[in-house]
């Protein structure tokens, strides 16, 4: 039996702010029991909700020494879901409304959270083989481990794997507030250790003593060895490429099912989508004030409304799509300048466009059932979920070629009849109209092939225990 434990800053169902926390929740269920005892540690926020903190059994406390003082450490336990979660309870770091409060509060709570992790496993009674740790909130989880805790022999031999969600988060603060907090000797701050740029960072500290490093798609992780995409990070990515290795991120085949789907207006499947899928349009053209037709092209957009996800790109294009015959219709929050770009276009081609800027579950449930396709022209995307969910739903992905959209889109080829949605490879503009406008021609010329796109897009199989394995490989390769 190996002994797996994650080590995260969020976790569904109790708390989530990204993509983040639906991998920490979901993977651990995916493990076969009789080898794998995978278990997971977060911390216990104020803001998970009630009925959950209700269902927590309190383990016991103690007191553990970081920046100059002795510091509380509470151990909640509880079951969910056949998994073992625990929670480490401290007033002061976690006892705020949303889990990230920003730099530099952010720095102490998260070096609080990563020795805790580490000391309370003897009191727990877990040992285990391997620690997963998730994001810059945990960097500093495989530097404790090295630097204080490997003399207990308790802790020798323990490995440790660092998975990078999105590269642009490091968790970098100066290095004289960052060694104080820390309490971490001279010998960690040097450019081959945590240094980064005279500053220090946390996520590259578990990047350097990590034993195996992944992230959350086979393109990304070739792509940040690049300088474009690495962040500063590309040197230390290239000198650990051996221990590097992309695993894409899986879907909740669950929650994300359009036979199942309670939220959406009509049920329907891979066999009988021809018929259905329809429906669930009229439907939304008619709650969100659309012309209602079935014929008319619909492109769903489901986002946060940053730079990173191709914004730029449509706001140029957005006036010239709109003389196309096909109806947007937008749902996320973000930078003011695009929410503002998508209201206006709303406001012009009324009938044509529908802006919805605010964020709802059951909203971009309706949208991925609704729409004939989805357009995502990110300027990178380290894994994506947004292209799975679409295949999921029959509707196909627009997207760019990078990172995972790479990975799981394949881009149709009309002389092979293959493909599961369009692509285009450089960030411009003009270059996403292309794709858009030869979309939108398969659509409405050749709607045979379209439906067989579609046939190829629900078959596609990115449900977690795909991803489960690859990680399975993985740990048993470093445990042996």
């Amino acid at each position: 039996m190996k002994n797996i434990l994650f080590v995260a800053s969020e976790c569904v169902p109790f708390i989530k702010t990204g993509g983040l926390a639906d991998v920490v929740g979901s993977l651990p269920k995916y493990f076969p029991k009789e080898y794998f005892d995978v278990r997971v540690v977060i911390p216990k926020y104020a803001g998970i909700k009630e009925q959950f903190r209700n269902q927590m059994q309190y383990v016991t406390n103690f007191y553990m020494d970081l920046n100059w003082r002795q510091q509380y450490v509470g151990i909640f336990e509880m079951e969910y879901e056949g998994i073992k979660f625990y929670f480490i309870d401290n007033e002061e770091h976690f006892g705020g409304s949303t889990p990230y409060a920003g730099m530099p509060w952010d720095l102490e709570k998260f070096a609080y959270f990563s020795k805790a992790a580490l000391s309370i496993l003897p009191t727990i009674g877990f040992r285990p083989d391997l620690i997963h740790c998730h994001d810059w909130q945990t960097g500093l989880v495989p530097v404790y481990l090295h630097e204080r805790f490997q003399a207990d022999e308790f802790y020798r031999g323990i490995k440790t794997v660092m998975t990078i969600h999105n590269l642009k988060f490091q968790g970098i603060w100066d290095r004289k507030t960052i060694q104080s907090i820390t309490g971490l000797s001279d010998y960690y701050f040097t450019p081959d250790k945590l240094e980064f740029k005279h500053d220090a960072s946390y996520l590259k500290g578990g990047l350097v003593y990590a034993d195996a490093i992944t992230t959350v798609s086979n393109t990304y992780a070739q792509e940040i060895q690049t300088p474009f995409y690495g962040e500063g990070l590309d040197g230390l990515m290239c000198a650990r490429a051996n221990d590097l290795r992309g695993i894409v991120n899986g879907l909740d085949y669950n929650e994300w099912n359009p036979e199942t789907d309670a939220q959406i207006a009509k049920n329907f499947n891979a066999k009988n989508f021809r018929k259905e899928k329809v429906k669930n349009k009229l439907a939304l053209q008619e709650e969100l004030g659309l012309e209602v037709n079935p014929k008319t092209m619909m492109i769903g957009i489901v986002s946060r409304l940053t730079d990173q996800k191709g914004f730029d790109l449509i706001s140029y294009m957005m006036d010239e799509m709109c003389q196309d015959a096909v109806q947007f219709v937008i749902l996320g929050t973000g930078e003011e300048r695009y929410e503002n770009m998508f209201r206006h276009f709303a406001w012009k081609y009324d009938k044509k466009v529908s802006a919805n800027i605010y964020y709802s579950d059951a909203m971009s449930h309706k949208i991925y059932a609704s729409c004939d396709a989805f357009l995502m022209p990110s300027l990178f995307e380290p894994c994506g979920l947004s292209q799975l969910m679409s295949l999921r739903y029959g509707t196909l992905p627009i997207v760019r070629e990078t990172g995972g959209l790479k990975d799981t889109v394949e881009p149709y080829n009309e002389y092979e009849g293959t493909g599961t949605g369009f692509s285009f490879t450089n960030y411009n503009a003009h270059e996403m109209m292309g794709t858009v406008r030869y979309a939108e021609r398969i659509y409405y010329d050749k709607k045979r092939e379209w439906n067989k796109m579609i046939d190829r897009a629900m078959a596609q199989d990115f449900s977690w225990a795909n991803s489960a394995k690859q990680y399975e490989e993985m740990y048993n390769w470093l445990i042996g």
